[in-house]
């Protein structure tokens, strides 16, 4: 995770930032260590101190970075011969939206401290964000035609040739496409981690929307049809959970902003859900407990976060265990 600070987004609204990321890190801390990017430490472990974080678990890194969203510019784990290789796929702002010049090298610097000890760190040139693709961990690649097809990534590929170096680096056997869904406010052009997630046994946890008055109605509905068509590797409907739709949210410029259920964090032994002091945060939170038995379900107030327009999974980047240098 990289820690909010006075040259971020953030600035109008740091100590609420700050008081949200302690949150998760703090929750984070008690199922794996945490490694957290800060140009400032000590405000960092004064803001934990007031949590019931483990500090011994967390790491903190002196790094510059422009953002928050390690989601998006931090290193992606595959398997090559059994062992980690982390992928440091180019990172462009989503398309050239919001400076990068940092966020775009931590990857490679949290490398030269050591942080992922002998694990090879592989540049990929090819512009991609953990956001835009979602992994069932057994060959299938889940993504949005939206981002991942948008000319502001990787504008000298086709879809054609975009799929297949998805298929080349990540080691997928097939990409699955969705080509509705969106939430008005997300600026990614369409990350798939804010719509439809994978669960384990075959499972597709994804926001519905059922407000016949609201302006997401007929994407989201269009993108339940999408999901409700498609099929496993070896031909098998998907088990569909339908995430409740929250009350509409807006900054107070009177945007409306993106706010998911979906964009939930998987960890060892638990599940972090972003909640928005909503009336149906209780009944998301159930839903993702079905999708997930034998985890513990935790929920996080993100109501901070989708000021800038993200949430919980967007703010964290896992990293598997093995990778680090003293696992």
């Amino acid at each position: 995770m990289a820690w909010p600070h006075t040259a971020t987004d953030w600035k109008a609204h740091l100590s609420q930032a700050r008081a949200t990321f302690a949150h998760i890190v703090a929750a984070a801390s008690h199922f794996a260590r945490v490694i957290l990017v800060t140009s400032v430490p000590e405000e960092s472990r004064q803001v934990l101190r007031q949590t019931n974080a483990l500090l011994d678990r967390i790491s903190f890194y002196s790094l510059p970075s422009n953002d928050t969203w390690a989601r998006d510019f931090g290193p992606i784990t595959v398997l090559e011969d059994n062992r980690p290789l982390l992928l440091d796929f180019q990172f462009n702002g989503w398309g050239g939206k919001f400076p990068f010049d940092l966020d775009t090298q931590l990857s490679r610097r949290l490398k030269e401290h050591g942080v992922f000890g002998g694990t090879h760190l592989r540049s990929i040139r090819f512009v991609l964000e953990g956001g835009s693709i979602e992994s069932d961990g057994h060959g299938t690649i889940l993504a949005t035609s939206s981002c991942l097809a948008n000319p502001n990534r990787n504008p000298h590929l086709t879809r054609q040739e975009t799929e297949q170096t998805l298929r080349l680096f990540l080691g997928a056997n097939r990409v699955v496409w969705l080509e509705h869904g969106h939430l008005t406010g997300d600026d990614t052009n369409g990350h798939v981690d804010m719509l439809a997630r994978f669960a384990p046994r075959n499972t597709i946890v994804y926001q519905s929307c059922n407000d016949a008055n609201d302006e997401h109605l007929h994407s989201l509905s269009a993108m339940a049809g999408e999901l409700a068509g498609l099929r496993t590797a070896d031909g098998q409907p998907y088990h569909l959970l339908a995430l409740p739709w929250p009350s509409a949210k807006y900054d107070s410029a009177g945007d409306r902003l993106p706010v998911s259920y979906a964009n939930f964090l998987i960890l060892n032994g638990a599940v972090l859900v972003p909640t928005y002091s909503d009336r149906r945060d209780a009944a998301a939170l159930e839903i993702i407990g079905k999708a997930f038995p034998g985890r513990k379900v935790i929920g996080i107030d993100c109501s901070t976060l989708v000021l800038q327009h993200g949430s919980l999974h967007c703010v964290t980047m896992q990293i598997p265990k093995g990778v680090l240098a003293s696992t």
